[in-house]
């Protein structure tokens, strides 16, 4: 299945682009039917669990017995809620891909209703593939290294993806987000995207930062001195 098939409202190509500037993006698009139990993955989705895209056909059984013994328990909760409810959900939780390798992942979207019932008969969102981020943030805690610019761009770019699939906007209305917060603060735009990507990668973090929390980062992104 190709990534076309799978409905969102956020621009894949721009999430991609933001998020990552290597040969694979860490972004997929997926959707949930309740009612089967099956999964629809674009081709990114079956990467990041070690699979080539249409190997395997994507079920919640399948999707559960690859989350982290860990994880697992926190992933089927949300999954059972947002299935109730309807309501956007996120989650950062690790997997053992087909290989057996530990990859760790964020997931966020919300539910399709019924127009007549008022059922939810679907989920869909996105699979972001947030291992590389992961790792970078425990080793700047571990190092205390300053980034070098072009890494200090690169947060940048993450920061901007956060914002697009947080908010579902495109691009340069992220970008505008961020400049904003710099103009009102004087606070450099690095700086504020380097504190909001902590808040959606830092080690310990087991849920994408709420719209809310976003914007109140951006309300006032100086530092704190008891930080």
């Amino acid at each position: 299945m190709n990534s076309a098939q799978v409905p969102g409202e956020v621009s894949l190509g721009k999430v991609e682009q933001a998020l990552d500037g290597g040969d694979r993006p860490p972004v997929g698009r997926y959707r949930l039917d309740l009612a089967t139990g099956e999964w629809a993955w674009s081709d990114e989705v079956y990467l990041m669990h070690g699979f080539e895209p249409g190997e395997v056909v994507p079920t919640t059984p399948l999707m559960l017995s690859h989350k982290h013994p860990d994880d697992k328990g926190h992933v089927d909760g949300v999954l059972r809620r947002a299935a109730e409810t309807g309501q956007t959900f996120s989650s950062v939780h690790r997997i053992l891909d087909a290989q057996g390798r530990t990859r760790t992942l964020a997931v966020t979207g919300q539910g399709k209703r019924d127009p007549a019932t008022g059922r939810v008969t679907e989920l869909y969102g996105y699979f972001i593939d947030v291992t590389n981020s992961h790792r970078a943030a425990a080793a700047r805690d571990a190092t205390a290294s300053i980034q070098a610019s072009a890494e200090r761009r690169a947060v940048i770019e993450q920061a901007k993806g956060v914002l697009m699939v947080v908010h579902g906007i495109d691009d340069a209305e992220a970008f505008g987000m961020l400049r904003d917060a710099s103009n009102r603060s004087n606070v450099a735009v690095r700086d504020i995207a380097d504190t909001l990507v902590n808040l959606f990668s830092g080690p310990g973090v087991t849920d994408l930062p709420t719209p809310e929390a976003i914007d109140a980062l951006l309300a006032d992104p100086r530092p704190r001195e008891d930080a």
